[in-house]
């Protein structure tokens, strides 16, 4: 049978008049799986255990009917076992409503090839492993794979792993210019290996990438992509790579090269006031912007002075901005002009700040239309949280992640807001009770239509 446990997600679409099935094995095993008419399987952070009446892993692709052929959507990029490839072969060979197929990384590219042979109608494609494996007898040619993706002439989503060839890169030139969507953040790729490929991709709205395609990248990627309304620069490892990568001048770039940007994601180790008001300005259509400096309390790297003017930049011009995170070096001020200017603000995610408890009487007198609030690594206390108490009742929920809280705090704040849930958190292996002067490291409160939830762990007390 196959099991999956640990599952903080899981999509399974299943269009049918009787319901789903909570047991995957059942719906994959059970006769009636025909009438179930499954379109949709898309696995995510799953993990299949063993068969136990023989110590192996379930087959599980061939527990596909042989008359099942109206799947649309497969993915099970998470899953870290081999496929019974001969069997998903003959599944995808008679789906011919298959529009997404995202595969992991056992998909080596000779096996991917005769996949995109099956299914040249797809549109959204996650690659797996992208090179040869050592088990197959012939070597890719680079032409080879060119041509087959050449033919994919629906493709717009195109997703990578962390072991793509270098050299293999270029076979994706064909589908280039009709990608709508490129998603490269868990590929190692640099400068100069992005630049043949992001040049051909004009009619690019999405961009996913790690922080190592450096700034010249991302010049590469403002003079092409002049429709992007989508980019996230993800770290790789900065503790280990202390080379800069990404910095303001790669901000400054897509700022002034696309204008018609509505999220930025932005993880880097340097950052300047200038960089951030030349994206207010190029960019006011701004609806999400996370800056992410990884160096705790890293003050603008050019003249030494906090960032307050570069979020209050990004405030006072971005009028449409709904989601908001901040870091670095930032003062009272800082805060105070989000309060004043972040009218349609509802998500702030806060982080390593020094500031004092006033911090947060600004965000919430300010910002009325706050849904969540997460603040991290930062001195807020008891007096702060407290003081917010008349603004917690319209939230969502509020997170606190290593801040200055105790117990006795929360408690309060619980018995003064009887219609949110509080939780305490403490470490996986906390399992003593909580005391009033215990410090919290980590304070969830939400609201909750369902009540106290029954299943907290011993390292978890409800309030």
């Amino acid at each position: 049978m196959v099991f999956y446990r640990r599952i903080p997600k899981v999509l399974l679409q299943v269009l049918l008049p009787h319901g789903i099935s909570s047991c995957f094995s059942s719906l994959m095993e059970g006769s009636d799986l025909p009438r179930r008419q499954l379109r949709v399987l898309d696995l995510i952070n799953c993990h299949i255990e063993y068969d136990k009446a023989d110590g192996a892993l379930v087959d599980w692709i061939s527990k596909f009917p042989e008359t099942h052929n109206c799947l649309e959507s497969l993915s099970f990029e998470c899953v870290p076992n081999d496929v019974n490839i001969n069997s998903l072969e003959s599944l995808i060979a008679r789906s011919p409503n298959l529009c997404r197929l995202r595969v992991n990384p056992c998909i080596s590219i000779g096996q991917l090839c005769r996949l995109l042979l099956l299914a040249p109608q797809l549109t959204h494609l996650g690659t797996g492993a992208f090179y040869t494996h050592g088990n197959e007898n012939v070597e890719m040619e680079v032409k080879d794979v060119t041509a087959i993706f050449g033919s994919m002439k629906e493709l717009i989503s195109l997703s990578g792993s962390s072991d793509i060839k270098p050299e293999l890169l270029p076979a994706i030139l064909p589908v280039c210019v009709q990608l709508k969507e490129l998603y490269l953040n868990h590929t190692v790729i640099f400068a100069e290996q992005l630049k043949p490929v992001i040049y051909g991709c004009h009619n690019l709205q999405i961009f996913w990438a790690l922080h190592t395609i450096g700034d010249e990248g991302l010049k590469a990627v403002a003079a092409t992509c002049k429709g992007l309304q989508e980019i996230r620069i993800f770290p790789r490892n900065f503790r280990v790579e202390p080379e800069v990568f990404v910095s303001d001048h790669g901000l400054i770039y897509i700022s002034e090269g696309c204008r018609k940007l509505r999220l930025i994601e932005y993880n880097c180790q340097l950052m300047t006031n200038a960089a951030m008001k030349a994206m207010s300005v190029n960019c006011p259509d701004l609806i999400v912007f996370h800056l992410y400096i990884m160096d705790c309390h890293r003050p603008d790297h050019s003249t030494g002075d906090p960032m307050d003017e570069g979020f209050a930049a990004i405030v006072m011009n971005c009028k449409k901005l709904h989601c908001l995170a901040v870091s670095g070096l930032l003062t009272d001020q800082a805060f105070e002009l989000i309060g004043k200017y972040g009218k349609s603000i509802r998500t702030l995610s806060v982080a390593f700040s020094r500031n004092s408890d006033l911090v947060l009487n600004y965000v919430l007198e300010g910002c009325h239309n706050l849904q969540k609030l997460e603040i991290r690594k930062s001195p807020f206390g008891d007096a702060g949280l407290l003081a917010g108490v008349g603004h917690f009742n319209n939230m969502r929920f509020i997170w606190l992640n290593s801040c200055s809280l105790t117990v006795r705090g929360c408690r309060e704040v619980a018995r003064r807001l009887t219609n949110m849930v509080v939780e305490v958190i403490g470490g996986p292996f906390d399992i003593s009770p909580f005391y009033d002067d215990d410090p919290v490291e980590k304070f969830y409160m939400y609201q909750s239509l369902a009540g106290v939830r029954d299943d907290a762990p011993q390292f978890v007390e409800i309030l």
